[in-house]
């Protein structure tokens, strides 16, 4: 029995959702976004919630339950609020800007300066210009364009310079002399 899949998706006020050929979509102030659902789930549908329910008792079924319920949250917390991503670039220098509403430059220590160019859907404001807030309605294509950013730089385990999401710890090493 799914702990997550019992539980049902309150839709806010603007949110609609349709339900045909095992395609979920939802429609918000954000935007409109769509996806195959996994196939052995079904959607229950009223006007204040949204419930997924599996088809069958079998494993497959309840596997995928939890999985059904995830993905339609997250669509319908992305079209009404959407998701934010809080990065940090921390080294002597490095910085970022924004130079249109669809690219950014960032100067991480390399000869050049690397551009990164976002997808439609995802903004970013670049505050203090080593601190980067980015947001989106899909949480997926958002998660990926922040594990880009961060493969920039990746931040060192010696000196914890790079690029690092807002709050992770990182693991740091001691260095030749700290072993004595």
């Amino acid at each position: 029995m799914s702990r997550i899949g019992k539980n049902p998706i309150p839709l806010p006020q603007g949110v609609k959702v349709t339900w045909e050929n095992g395609t979920l979509t939802v429609t918000g102030p954000r935007g409109v976004l769509s996806r195959a659902m996994p196939p052995r789930v079904n959607l229950e549908m009223d006007d204040k919630e949204l419930r997924v329910a599996p088809v069958d008792d079998s494993r497959l079924s309840r596997s995928a339950w939890g999985l059904g319920r995830t993905l339609a949250a997250n669509m319908v917390t992305g079209v009404s609020t959407g998701f934010t991503r809080v990065m940090e670039l921390v080294g002597t220098g490095y910085k970022a800007e924004a130079r249109t509403e669809s690219l950014l430059v960032f100067s991480v220590g390399y000869s050049n300066p690397v551009e990164f160019p976002l997808p439609p859907g995802v903004t970013a404001k670049v505050e203090k210009a080593n601190r980067i807030v980015i947001t989106g309605h899909d949480r997926e294509v958002l998660g990926q364009i922040t594990a880009n950013i961060r493969a920039i730089r990746p931040p060192d385990s010696y000196k914890g310079k790079g690029i690092k999401f807002a709050g992770e710890q990182l693991r740091r090493k001691m260095g030749k002399s700290g072993g004595r």
